[in-house]
């Protein structure tokens, strides 16, 4: 059992406040002018840490509304009258609690005759190798200030200053020359795009002021950046790589991006082959010049279990068919690689179903296979970070749907043991789901960084942890060397072993032998060596037939193998074939399309003339009827000058004219 002895119980209110409030410029010193105040914390922030210094120093808030004309007062006044009868000790709990997570390591550098800082110490007793209990002191809870990073094993934090990130998680984080790249996230249900920097010399934080790049030579509009999170983060030469990430407006397809270190330029990575579904939640793992791709969650949040390359010399995507039993469809895991050929995949999550199990996947012969596993095995948990230093791989934070997980625990990948490093208390930033974890160097001594991470409330904390150095560790179960990580992969790909390399690695088969005396003699030892080693040929001969027939099922899979391939090889042929004869009908279909276009125009042509001469031949037959119509009255106008004694006059008219 564990205990836990916490030395500043109730956190020494309310000196811890007055320390606080002199630290935030609340108690009329220097830094006490609004300008100052305001120039280190949002302006929503710093009405609330007035309030609550005002109810904790005054008491509730009995002073006269102030005039319109000053806003400021007004909005001091109405965040002061809405704590209402608050008591004193709560508005000094919260406000050191609100300054705490806006300023993680304000105590490290506020006065050091204020108070000594709070330290958290855990009593576990542990099992030691010979069976018996032995009690270990582990300081399990976060020291301030880095005067504690030469103690293995025990989380620290630092003295951050600079400008601190936005708190968030499932964001990226990523090293490079004593610097750590944070991108993207998730920050009050809103994903981010922005990009910081924390130089482990200094401890300073910077906010990189990121430009964008055209599309392409062809289009030099910018692209578009789009904020993610749940993606991954992975430095490659010069340049930080994000992978894949949920998006408010996801793409059909994985997008990679591109931060250049030299330029300061983000663009977007133009990638070939056959590319992922976009998703977020995966994991991405650097193997040589190839990124290994593995599950995650699609657009619609289903859990996914394929597994892609991505070739960064040809930036072309493939996909493994992988052979043996794959991990199920998960999200949120942890993955890692040792000795540039095996992938480890570890715990994840599938909508309600949490996982603590561990699969090996051999990058070289694609076979999936689930490796015994020793040790103090882990619970199940997804949103965790790994990290892997030689052979050890470091993971932190996730949890369940009831709880965060408050050990961070190694994997000795050599031997398949299980360990605690230490453990922490309580919902603090290293329980948490969505946290990154990167491995850095101090004093030249590897270290592990740890930042934000979400457990009720988000995060932007840093915490730093120094290894201790850990030896080739035994399995409890046998007492006998574990066997290697490849031992591993390939016993549990094939159980059939031969008795050589069993005296090989110490562990020689025990033959029982009937009726046997405490002192035989010589011909009974020799009887028995007999039967010891006819047993053993007997063995070694049913191994070699059981081998024979593997390789006998080996080779017919490979010629399947070879037919199916060259299936495939025809079935391509013949689909670029339909495929040019698709491309010939549709020109064709366009070149029809063109023609009746120009038909139909001449079709509409040629109605407007009908219509035009429709009309001109109504104009010739009102013509023709008005002219008939003139001489009509031109005749009868002579008739009537006739009866009148008039004689006509008649004129010559012109046929032609």
């Amino acid at each position: 059992m564990a205990t836990m002895a916490r030395t500043s119980t109730g956190l020494a209110y309310p000196d811890r406040f007055y320390a606080a409030a002199t630290y935030a410029g609340f108690d009329g010193s220097r830094n006490s002018n609004d300008n100052e105040i305001g120039s280190r914390f949002s302006n929503e922030v710093a009405l609330i840490l007035y309030a609550l210094y005002q109810q904790a120093t005054i008491g509730p808030c009995n002073a006269p509304k102030p005039s319109s004309w000053n806003p400021v007062e007004q909005s001091k006044w109405k965040s002061w009258q809405q704590l209402g009868n608050l008591a004193a000790t709560e508005a000094m709990r919260l406000f050191v609690k609100i300054l705490e997570e806006e300023d993680p390591g304000w105590y490290s550098r506020a006065s050091s005759s204020v108070l000594e800082p709070v330290v958290d110490v855990q009593m576990n007793t542990v099992s030691a190798e010979n069976g018996s209990l032995m009690d270990t002191q582990d300081k399990d809870v976060v020291l301030e200030g880095l005067g504690s990073v030469d103690i293995y094993d025990l989380w620290v934090s630092p003295p951050i200053s600079g400008q601190r990130p936005k708190a968030r998680y499932q964001h990226g984080a990523a090293v490079v020359q004593d610097k750590m790249y944070v991108y993207g996230g998730n920050h009050n249900g809103r994903y981010l795009n922005d990009l910081h920097v924390l130089d482990f010399r200094s401890w300073t934080w910077s906010k990189v002021e990121a430009k964008v790049g055209p599309q392409s030579v062809e289009s030099p509009s910018p692209i578009n950046i789009a904020p993610c999170a749940g993606h991954s983060f992975i430095p490659w030469e010069n340049k930080l790589l994000s992978i894949a990430g949920h998006m408010k407006n996801p793409s059909e397809t994985i997008q990679v991006k591109a931060f250049d270190l030299q330029t300061g330029t983000w663009s977007m990575l133009k990638t070939y082959g056959q590319a992922p579904v976009s998703r977020g939640g995966q994991s991405v793992t650097l193997v040589g010049t190839t990124l290994v791709l593995f599950g995650g969650q699609d657009a619609n949040r289903s859990p996914l279990n394929d597994l892609y390359i991505l070739d960064l010399e040809t930036m072309t995507w493939d996909e493994i068919d992988a052979v043996g039993v794959p991990p199920s469809p998960r999200s949120d895991h942890a993955a890692a690689v040792n000795a540039g050929r095996y992938l480890f995949v570890f715990g994840g999550s599938s909508n309600a179903t949490f996982f603590n199990d561990l699969h090996v996947l051999d990058l070289k012969t694609k076979e999936w296979s689930r490796p015994e596993q020793h040790g103090q095995l882990p619970t199940p948990r997804a949103g965790h970070a790994g990290v892997t230093a030689s052979e050890n791989w470091y993971i932190a934070g996730g949890g369940d749907n009831k709880s965060g997980a408050s050990e961070t625990i190694v994997l000795n990948m050599s031997t398949l043991v299980w360990s605690v490093v230490t453990s922490v208390q309580g919902s603090v930033p290293l329980a948490s789901e969505g946290l990154s974890l990167v491995v850095g160097s101090f004093n030249g001594e590897d270290i592990l960084v740890s930042f934000g991470g979400y457990n009720g409330s988000y995060n932007s904390e840093v915490n730093v942890l120094k290894p201790s150095p850990k030896p080739n560790l035994q399995s409890n179960i046998t007492g006998a060397p574990v066997r290697d990580s490849a031992s591993a992969v390939r016993d549990a790909a094939n159980p059939t072993r031969d008795p050589q390399s069993e005296f090989e690695e110490g562990k020689i088969r025990e033959i029982v032998v009937d009726d046997v005396d405490s002192k035989p003699t010589k011909s009974e030892r020799e009887k028995t060596n007999e039967h010891i080693i006819a047993t053993l040929n007997a063995e070694k001969e049913e191994l070699e037939s059981s081998l024979n027939e593997e390789k006998l099922q080996s080779l017919q899979l490979k010629q399947q193998l070879t037919e199916a391939k060259t299936r495939n090889m025809e079935l391509y042929k013949e689909l670029q074939s339909v495929r040019g004869q698709l491309a010939a009908e549709q020109s064709r279909c366009f070149k029809l399309e063109v023609d009746v276009a120009e038909l139909r125009q001449k079709l509409q042509t040629m109605e407007t003339i009908e219509k035009e001469l429709e009309l001109l031949q109504r104009q010739k037959a009102a013509s023709e009827q008005a002219a008939l119509n003139a001489k009509q009255r031109q005749g009868s106008g002579g008739v009537w000058g006739w009866l009148a004694g008039n004689a006509p006059e008649y004129t010559d008219i012109n046929d032609d004219a």
